[in-house]
């Protein structure tokens, strides 16, 4: 049965995987149409960038392994053997929830940080394509770093802080074409809601180490507060290690963490995902007499998916409005799921 189970798991996520690079590689030959790049940048790209997105289809794709592992059985009378040895409908369940589980375990651990670090090299390669490749902010144990640059100067940017709307203690130091500071500006707070800054509290030194100070001054900027935190929204490219490593950078500076939170929650929570919809399979087969029809298996599979879906992004919406805790909105669908799964498990064996 692990046998046959995990041979299902790897048929459906290789034809899965298959898809996932016939569309990523339409989308990144769209995007690199109008750039003098070789054919094969849009492969590397979409080579490195489908790890990460068979990741996120890993629930579906167990989904839909459990319902042709149940139609193979079916198909080759291997579970009435099953019945004779004794084997009901509850008991196959658990074994098979017991092997996805074991997968799921495999899947965060190593598939995970696999997927991460290509994801990560696609962001570089990506990023030198880009219109706003001059354009570069981490996040560090030192504070935010910004690289902008406007014509022909480059602007460097930290501050120990990013509070509210906010650059707390920063210090911008401009420079020329040739890289010589032209000037350096220290503030004690800055409104970034727009690129048009407000810095307040200032300290300007220009290139002949001449300093005034001004109460308020304005700065043009590529960056305000919604660029910045998009930057730092793309955690996917993150192993496990580098997401615990970046919290605590975002906690020394007092950026929030929410976002890495929830993404390490979705990490745990995986593999009872996965395990829900191997359930979920399992009920969708056995209710419906291990009906054999593909179509009508890939339609309720996709229905299911799709449902799940929805109600994952439904969770999600209800997190950001506040109307769910952050960590709540990830498992809320796994209860809801749990719970209807539940109600089909108790009457499993009277099918």
């Amino acid at each position: 049965m692990f046998k046959k189970f995990s041979k299902k798991i790897l048929l459906i996520s290789s034809i899965f995987f298959v898809l996932v690079m016939i569309i990523n590689l339409i989308e990144e030959t769209s995007f690199l149409k109008d750039t003098s790049t070789s054919f094969l940048t849009p492969i590397l790209l979409t080579t490195l960038n489908a790890p990460s997105l068979l990741y996120e289809m890993f629930p579906f794709i167990f989904l839909v392994s459990t319902q042709f592992f149940f139609i193979d059985i079916y198909e080759k009378k291997e579970i009435e053997t099953l019945r004779l040895f004794g084997i009901d409908n509850f008991s196959l369940l658990k074994l098979l929830t017991l092997i996805t589980f074991f997968f799921g375990i495999i899947i965060i651990t190593i598939f995970y940080n696999f997927s991460s670090q290509l994801k990560n090299e696609y962001l570089k390669i990506k990023n030198n394509y880009a219109d706003d490749k001059k354009y570069l902010a981490v996040i560090t144990k030192n504070g935010i770093w910004i690289k902008d640059s406007f014509d022909d100067e480059t602007i460097l940017i930290n501050a120990d802080q990013i509070k509210g709307g906010f650059l707390i203690n920063s210090s911008i130091t401009v420079l020329d074409k040739n890289f010589k500071v032209k000037e350096n500006i220290i503030a004690e707070k800055i409104d970034i809601k727009n690129k048009n800054w407000i810095l307040n509290n200032v300290i300007i030194t220009d290139f002949d180490n001449f300093s005034k100070k001004i109460k308020k001054t304005n700065f043009k900027s590529n960056f305000d507060l919604e660029r910045i935190i998009n930057l730092f929204s793309d955690l996917s490219s993150l192993t496990y290690f580098e997401l615990l490593k970046l919290e605590k950078d975002y906690n020394s500076i007092g950026y929030s963490t929410n976002e890495i939170k929830i993404q390490k929650h979705r990490f745990y929570s995986l593999p009872f995902l996965l395990c829900i919809m191997t359930i979920i399979g399992t009920i969708i087969m056995i209710y419906n007499k291990f009906k054999k029809n593909l179509l009508f298996n890939l339609f309720i599979g996709i229905f299911f998916s799709v449902s799940i879906y929805y109600l994952s992004h439904f969770s999600s919406l209800l997190g950001e409005s506040g109307k769910l805790p952050l960590i709540m909105s990830v498992w809320f669908p796994i209860l809801m799921l749990s719970s209807f799964s539940t109600i089909g498990v108790i009457r499993l064996n009277e099918k």
